[in-house]
């Protein structure tokens, strides 16, 4: 009898080891297959899923670097730690402790560049200032439409080859002043290098062939009204940045513009380089990291202007 009383209690127990929640996986076998950025850790959400988080903790060895935003870090993982919790990009800038930067303004200077905002401000305006010429038919006279009206400039301005470059689109472009002034620098010289800047950027719209010149097919589709420009990113250290995007190389700063980094090219103090060197040294650096739908025509990825 004290048997049979016994396998009830005998029973629950069985049938409560049966519904025991398993044992949560280890986090070594949650994160085993899970890769994380610099400055982040893998570690395991209430559900058991893998998830990244900044760095709790940094390893306290002493290698001090200096980072892209002027701060000295003990190491490596500090910095991308610092950049996760802030939510910025931050880059190795070179190892050591950063030096005082000089006060020579130079070192700040930023390079003019035709921004895709200026580019399709530039575009939209030409657009509408095309279709005002525009005309329909009337009893004595043939109206005009507006396939007419590009062929009608293409031809004017072309020099016999059947394409327009640069120069060439810049006149036809010169034939409304309010569409081509898009900004307004302190000075004219500063005016017509972002007005160059903005041409060669329309025309990288819809050059097939990157042959840098428009055949009348590429010139109709570059100014067609229902043509949707597409936006265009920088790569750096498999890294993607949005126009206007700014990054310091060395002395020399650089800016994301309609897809290409544009940089000043100044000479460092204390190199032994000439300048042409140095900034040779410096488009390879931004060069090699160009993935993606960014530019690799050899004279316009890495634009260099030189400060006056």
């Amino acid at each position: 009898m004290a048997l049979l009383r016994s396998l009830p209690l005998l029973a629950v127990l069985a049938l409560s080891c049966s519904q025991a929640p398993e044992e949560p996986k280890s986090k070594s076998k949650v994160c085993a297959n899970v890769f994380c950025g610099a400055g982040r850790e893998c570690a395991v959400t209430e559900k058991g899923d893998p998830t990244c988080l900044c760095i709790e903790k940094c390893k306290s060895h002493k290698r001090p670097v200096c980072g892209s935003n002027g701060k000295t870090y003990l190491n490596h993982c500090e910095l991308h730690r610092d950049a996760c919790l802030t939510g910025s990009k931050i880059q190795v800038d070179y190892d050591g402790h950063c030096k005082e930067k000089s006060s020579d303004v130079t070192t700040t200077n930023s390079p003019v560049v035709c921004y895709q905002a200026d580019r399709d401000e530039l575009r939209r305006r030409v657009i509408q200032w095309l279709e005002t010429k525009t005309s329909p038919d009337g009893w004595f006279s043939k109206g005009s439409n507006y396939s007419e009206i590009l062929e009608k400039y293409f031809k004017s301005y072309d020099d016999g080859d059947s394409r327009l470059d640069s120069s060439e689109f810049l006149k036809f472009l010169e034939q409304n002043q309010t569409a081509i002034n898009i900004t307004t620098f302190k000075d004219e010289e500063t005016n017509k290098i972002l007005r160059g800047l903005c041409v060669e950027a329309l025309i990288e719209l819809s050059d097939e062939n990157a042959d840098w010149k428009l055949n009348f097919n590429e010139f109709v589709k570059c100014l067609n009204p229902d043509f949707n420009p597409p936006e265009k990113k920088c790569a750096l250290e498999d890294e993607t940045y949005e126009d206007g995007a700014e990054t310091q190389v060395q002395c020399n700063r650089c800016v994301c513009a309609c897809g290409n980094w544009v940089c000043t090219a100044m000479a460092c103090e204390g190199k032994d380089m000439q300048p042409e060197e140095e900034m040779a040294r410096y488009v390879d650096e931004l060069r090699k990291h160009q993935v993606g739908d960014v530019t690799l025509h050899p004279s316009d990825s890495i634009q260099l202007l030189w400060p006056k």
